[in-house]
């Protein structure tokens, strides 16, 4: 069906992406990329465009070109990684980073399907960037247990959640629909 960038914000299919669905797509991408953590990789480019959606609404990560090899110490790559509107501040300001970059990303994801619009939309890339390495910004974060969620996401690093316990608490956050 297509990457999940076009399906939420060109496809005009966004009616079909009820709650419980878009919940089911984050713990596609959240096992994903817990799998690729466990692989020690560390992709550096997740965003909605880089995950995939087949016609069982199943979602996999794809675009593999600017991932790294995790090492036991913080990996320091000059190499400029991602996408600014999904990235890490740590990746912006080309500091050592960890899997916990790609953890920042899955947040973006989040929000995005959460409320169904363009993370930073209309804001200049070159404007994100600065405001999000050096000024802290951050888009709106929504209110309730995915809100907290996101949050978490967007922490420090090192305070940053793992992809198991997002993984939980997006498991909470469908049974709570029920």
């Amino acid at each position: 069906m297509g990457s999940l960038y076009y399906l939420i914000h060109l496809s005009g299919q966004k009616k079909k992406l009820s709650w419980r669905r878009r919940i089911k797509m984050l713990r596609d991408i959240c096992r994903g990329l817990m799998c690729i953590h466990r692989m020690k990789i560390i992709h550096r480019d997740l965003k909605s465009a880089n995950c995939l959606v087949n016609k069982h609404w199943t979602v996999k990560i794809c675009d593999f070109g600017l991932s790294r090899i995790m090492i036991d110490s913080p990996i320091k790559d000059s190499s400029s990684a991602g996408t600014p509107e999904w990235m890490a501040p740590e990746l912006i300001r080309n500091e050592p980073f960890t899997e916990k970059c790609d953890i920042f990303s899955l947040g973006v994801i989040m929000w995005e399907l959460y409320t169904l619009n363009r993370p930073w939309e209309g804001v200049p890339p070159e404007r994100v960037v600065y405001a999000v390495a050096n000024e802290g910004s951050r888009l709106e974060i929504p209110e309730g247990p995915v809100g907290r969620l996101i949050a978490d996401c967007w922490a420090e690093p090192q305070n940053r959640p793992s992809c198991e316990e997002i993984l939980t608490r997006l498991l909470d956050c469908e049974l709570a629909l029920c």
